[in-house]
Order: structure tokens, then sequence, then C-alpha cells
């Protein structure tokens, strides 16, 4: 099972996040989303844990958990959506004449 953890505290790495979660089960895989630009997390990321009783468990009992001064959001991670259209290089609707 997939999990979302978002308002991480800015210094957690993606060993941070999953020492966090393997005190409530086997941790597939964590990781800590970081900004291309800057390579700073940017507050959020993905846990991934082996049993999803587990995971039920670890997100129950993190979400609204103080972690470093912040209380995390800890919920089942959506499906990623399609991002949509735009881009193209056209600008965003002027005239240029």
């Amino acid at each position: 099972m997939n999990i979302y953890v978002g308002n991480l505290p800015w210094s957690y790495s993606s060993e941070d996040l999953e020492r966090l979660f393997e005190e409530h089960g086997a941790v597939t895989s964590a990781n800590v989303i970081m900004d291309r630009a800057t390579n700073r997390s940017r507050g959020f990321g993905f846990v991934e844990m082996e049993s999803e009783e587990e995971a039920r468990k670890a997100i129950q009992e993190l979400e609204g958990a103080d972690v470093g001064g912040r209380k995390l959001t800890v919920n089942e991670a959506r499906p990623r959506q399609p991002r949509s259209g735009g881009g193209g290089g056209y600008g965003g609707g002027r005239d240029r004449y």
C-alpha cells in the first residue's frame, strides 16, 4: 500500500521517513520528494509498506503526529493523475497582432 505523508519537516530525508514508518511495520520504500531546482525537500513524501494491515495501522497512528514541531498529514495515496493540457509555448490567450 502506498501512503502519502505531508507537512514533513524541511530537514527530513528519505531515510528519516523510512525509520519513522519502520516502527509500524515492514517498509518497501520511502521517498521524500525533492525540488529539482533547489534540491531541497518539498515537505511531503511517499511510503510503501508490504502489508496493507500495517499500512492502515501506521496511517492511523501517525496522522496528526507531531514530528519536528509539525503535525503530519498521513493518508492512503491516490493514484497519480495525468497532467492536463497547457503548454505548447503559444502564450496565454493574448493577441499578438
